[in-house]
């Protein structure tokens, strides 16, 4: 399988989620933001950081770069797209989700590992993650906080457009295990066509047992047997 991994000024989880798709035999290919041309690609994952150094608004500078053209027109058409951190931020800001992405509700930077209740398997980002089970990934970010309308909240809750949620160990769903304040402790979600993901929290960073865990290797072999 093909992939792309966008790289933008202020990227620094690019790398890492690159390292990830390549040991699980995805055939990487970095991309630069001013590019123009994007490679054959099965799968384009826009990755964590601080893009243009978060100036303006998080994600808002690299939602008007030359290669986001390429990734829209690629999303519209069907192809996987991923975007964590601040990859669902540049999504928001697209248009391509739907949403906001507001400041944490402590307004503090939020940098721990967090735990995940999966609301729904039925999608090609989650399918190898068994429903309500409960996993756990990093977060590490200052807008996570995630808002939208009463309207759309209806239409993800009805469609099953949320693929996990925010949980405490025993996978209870409550205001003490959302850790930025986010509507329904929503930590990801998907369009209607359920080939785009935003996520906050970071999957390639537990892709090893060694150094944290290996609960983010789901989502990608999910996306490889697709």
């Amino acid at each position: 399988m093909n992939s792309s991994v966008i790289v933008f000024p202020g990227s620094n989880c690019d790398r890492d989620v690159a390292t990830a798709l390549t040991n699980l035999q995805f055939k990487n290919k970095m991309v630069w933001h001013k590019d123009s041309e994007l490679p054959k690609s099965d799968l384009i994952v826009i990755p964590g950081g601080f893009s243009y150094g978060d100036y303006l608004r998080s994600g808002a500078i690299a939602a008007k770069s030359n290669i986001l053209k390429e990734v829209i027109k690629a999303a519209k058409s069907g192809c996987l797209v991923l975007g964590i951190c601040n990859g669902f931020q540049i999504l928001i800001e697209t248009g391509l989700l739907q949403g906001a992405l507001l400041r944490n509700k402590n307004l503090k930077f939020v940098s721990k590992d967090i735990n995940l209740k999966i609301i729904n398997n039925e999608n090609k980002f989650c399918k190898n993650y068994k429903k309500n089970s409960i996993i756990n990934l990093n977060i590490a970010h200052n807008e996570g906080n995630y808002f939208t309308q009463k309207d759309h909240l209806k239409e993800l809750e009805d469609n099953n457009l949320i693929p996990f949620k925010y949980c405490d160990i025993e996978g209870s769903i409550n205001e003490s295990s959302n850790p930025n304040g986010s509507l329904n402790n929503i930590a990801g979600i998907l369009n209607n066509n359920k080939n785009i993901l935003g996520m906050m929290p970071h999957p390639e960073r537990m892709v090893n047992s060694l150094i944290s865990n290996s609960n983010g290797i789901e989502l990608f072999t999910s996306i490889l047997n697709k």
